[in-house]
């Protein structure tokens, strides 16, 4: 039993190094993949060990997903935000450092999470019920104070949350998608970005081989607190995701500098992705696809079960960050070997290629009116935060209609 656990721990951090660094491939996929398998892995092993392999491939995955997002602009739902200011490190030869961050925030909320695990579960089963029926409205004052707040572009800042929130709403009614979210956020925060480098011809120098990393112990601390504070809120919400606490959790820390950012939203799903094991031991819910999916194995998570999963969460979390380390000094190595403007192109003609395999003609349709909404914003001059509308809108009509 314990030899297939140590097999299963490592298998899950090898299909999550391949999850995290191919765009489009997500977690949820390949634990779907599992559980339609399970029927002949059953014969071999045990629904516990499954879900080692589940929970460490999705630990694995939310530290490494940092690599396509902020040096190719290939973002899933999680690191959709950190595609701006990590472009920006990566223009001013820091893509490594970049990475850094996220992976500082990543393993403080991971270690944070795990401290503060008694904490979480116990608050759960006494608030559950009531936040639940505020998150609509907790959501709607978080937006309003977004567009409000910059008072010059307010009227463009609501513009461009209804644009992405109404293509949002267009795109969840399709109940023949595939893989909504990959056209969608693509073409919002990657597409958009990759086409603004081109038309601004910009070209990625050569990366600085000593980074010195610039934020402070404070804005440190201040990141990965609030980003361990809203992965609990998205954790045990029903429809609060990580896009959304990362809304939330911005708003919460104020200004922290691109760095702060990156430290804040690259630890969220990290977070998020453990205490979420909280919420299925203390109230028997999932609120992420892996999550699902063992408590699908499973049945029911046990204390024994939990504490397992909260070990091997840690294990994960150390290989991984190591891992994303080191294969960030590769992608930084390489990326400068490569004609900008080729890479740029190669890397939209793979991910229309992959729209296009996922979802045919609409899925295109898809990826080129999103491009066009966050192009939009971009020659506006607004925040690519507000176009997580095409999340945080059905949402909220999901709470208060």
């Amino acid at each position: 039993m314990y030899g297939q656990i140590v097999i299963a721990l490592f298998l899950g951090i090898f299909c999550g190094i391949f999850t995290g660094l191919a765009p489009g491939i997500h977690v949820n996929l390949v634990s779907l993949l599992v559980l339609s398998s399970s029927g002949l892995l059953l014969q071999y092993t045990s629904p516990i060990v499954l879900g080692v392999f589940i929970i460490s491939l999705a630990i694995v995955h939310t530290f490494l997903d940092a690599l396509p997002s902020i040096y190719l602009g290939a973002p899933d739902e999680g690191q959709a935000l950190n595609v701006l200011p990590g472009h920006r490190l990566l223009l001013r030869g820091e893509g490594h450092a970049a990475v850094v961050y996220t992976v500082i925030g990543a393993l403080g909320c991971l270690l944070l999470g795990a401290l503060f695990f008694p904490f979480f579960i116990w608050s759960m089963t006494f608030l559950a019920l009531f936040v639940q029926h505020i998150i609509g409205y907790l959501l709607i004052v978080i937006v309003g104070y977004m567009i409000l707040r910059d008072k010059e572009k307010k009227f463009h800042n609501l513009l461009a949350f209804l644009l992405a929130g109404c293509l949002g709403l267009l795109v969840f009614s399709i109940s023949s998608l595939h893989q909504p979210l990959f056209p969608l956020l693509s073409g919002l925060f990657g597409f958009s970005i990759l086409l603004m480098s081109l038309l601004q011809k910009s070209f990625i120098p050569a990366q600085k081989e000593k980074q010195t990393l610039t934020i402070s112990s404070k804005n440190t601390m201040k990141a990965v607190s609030a980003g361990t504070g809203v992965g609990f809120i998205a954790a045990f919400l029903p429809g609060f995701g990580s896009s959304q606490a990362a809304i939330l959790a911005t708003n919460i820390v104020g200004d922290i500098s691109d760095e702060g950012f990156l430290v804040l939203v690259g630890g969220i799903n990290t977070a998020n992705m453990l205490i979420s094991i909280a919420t299925a031991y203390a109230l028997d819910k999932a609120r992420n696809g892996a999550i699902v999916i063992v408590n699908e194995l499973m049945g029911v998570v046990d204390f024994n079960a939990m504490m397992l999963f909260l070990g091997v969460s840690i294990v994960a979390g150390a290989v991984g960050a190591l891992l994303t380390l080191v294969l960030s000094r590769v992608f930084s190595k390489v990326i400068v070997k490569v004609n900008y403007t080729y890479m740029i192109w190669s890397i939209m003609v793979f991910i229309t290629l992959l729209t296009f395999y996922f979802d045919g003609f609409l899925g295109l349709i898809i990826l080129f009116t999103s491009t066009a909404i966050g192009l939009m914003t971009s020659v506006w001059g607004v925040g690519k935060n507000h176009l997580m509308g095409c999340l945080v809108l059905p949402v909220i009509l999901y709470f208060v209609m």
